[in-house]
């Protein structure tokens, strides 16, 4: 999973604005969050957020060409610590801003995955 360096720029201005991209299978696997209704990722940042802030994410997922455009909150806050859960934050996806098609994508590429009891980076 890495940060798009082209926007590199817009993120130190607005920290609300993220890319992210990620490409394999078992990156969106511990990322997602499908507890969450509507559906969510965890996105490692050392930025400072609080519970409730906007945010928006310009997705790029295994190795679609389209980069997905989502508005979502935070919801989820994981602080610097000693365990093995890395710091960042836990963005719910807005159902009407491109969020419930980004959901449907996710859970169509992580298919059985999802019943999985293997470790992701929230829970």
């Amino acid at each position: 999973m890495s940060l798009d360096p082209g926007t590199e720029q817009l993120m130190a201005n607005k920290p609300g604005v993220m890319s992210l991209a990620i490409k394999e299978k078992g990156a969106l696997f511990t990322t997602y969050m499908p507890y969450i209704k509507g559906g969510g990722l965890f996105i490692p940042t050392s930025k400072p957020f609080q519970m409730g802030d906007e945010v928006f994410m310009l997705l790029s997922l295994l190795d679609e060409p389209t980069r997905l455009k989502i508005v979502g909150k935070v919801v989820w806050i994981s602080p610097v610590a000693n365990n093995s859960r890395p710091q960042g934050v836990g963005v719910q996806f807005s159902e009407k801003d491109g969020g419930g098609e980004v959901k449907n994508k996710i859970e169509a590429i992580l298919g059985g995955a999802l019943k999985s009891t293997r470790s992701t980076h929230t829970m």
